[in-house]
């Protein structure tokens, strides 16, 4: 990426043309939060940063019209504020906490997205499921595990010549050392994009890990051994 450019042009979009939207979903979260446990970070121009220009980062790494399966979708981030950027994206979110299924469907109904789907499953489980094994043009995540456990939930949902898009911290030893598990799983690492946050809130990274190949039948492993036992 270069230099603040293209962040630039995103937190543009946030702030003007989509305010409306993002002030909507912004307002959800808010009233929501309580209840749900959706996320400790409220103050505003905190979430700005950290929450939505974050997400917006990998807005451009996504194919037109592409089908996108976003593992442990938490709050939205990145698949609520890709959506809002980009409404020709086609998501499926997979969320194994009933509350933040219920809290992502408020948003959706509110906000009048199409072509966004919630599913409340184990990754793992839905990942041996004939309906969305290898069936998607890119899988995403944010914050939910380190880079070679997420591997084994993401890939499998990614079908051959697709890509799994990672959010990651700026941090990028872990990003190299699950160089393993991608060429297990059928992918490679074919890109890694760091930047950094305007306004000096921190430095964060993309990795795009192309599906070169099939991922074996016996992957994802299931049972906790991703995390447990990592490739």
């Amino acid at each position: 990426m270069e230099g603040y450019e293209f962040l630039r042009k995103q937190e543009n979009l946030i702030k003007g043309e989509k305010a409306e939207v993002f002030a909507k979903f912004r307002a959800l979260l808010l009233e929501y939060n309580e209840k749900y446990n959706l996320t400790t970070i409220l103050e505003e121009r905190e979430m700005h940063y950290k929450h939505f220009l974050d997400s917006a980062a990998g807005v451009e790494l996504f194919k037109k019209g592409a089908r996108v399966a976003e593992i442990g979708s938490g709050a939205g981030f990145p698949s609520i504020v890709l959506k809002i950027l980009r409404p020709d994206l086609s998501f499926d979110l997979f969320e194994s906490v009933g509350k933040k299924c219920e809290f992502l469907q408020v948003v959706v109904d509110n906000l009048g997205f199409s072509n966004m789907h919630i599913y409340n499953l184990r990754a793992e489980d839905c990942a041996r499921d004939r309906r969305f094994r290898e069936s998607y043009d890119h899988a995403t995540a944010r914050a939910v595990a380190r880079m070679n456990t997420l591997s084994e939930y993401c890939l499998p949902f990614v079908k051959v010549g697709g890509s799994f898009i990672a959010y990651k911290s700026g941090n990028l030893e872990e990003i190299y050392e699950a160089e393993s598990a991608y060429k297990a799983l059928g992918g490679k690492c074919v890109k890694i994009e760091k930047y950094e946050l305007l306004e000096g809130f921190g430095e964060r990274s993309l990795a795009v890990i192309e599906k070169v190949k099939p991922t074996p039948p016996r992957y994802p492993r299931g049972q906790g051994k991703e995390r447990k036992n990592p490739l």
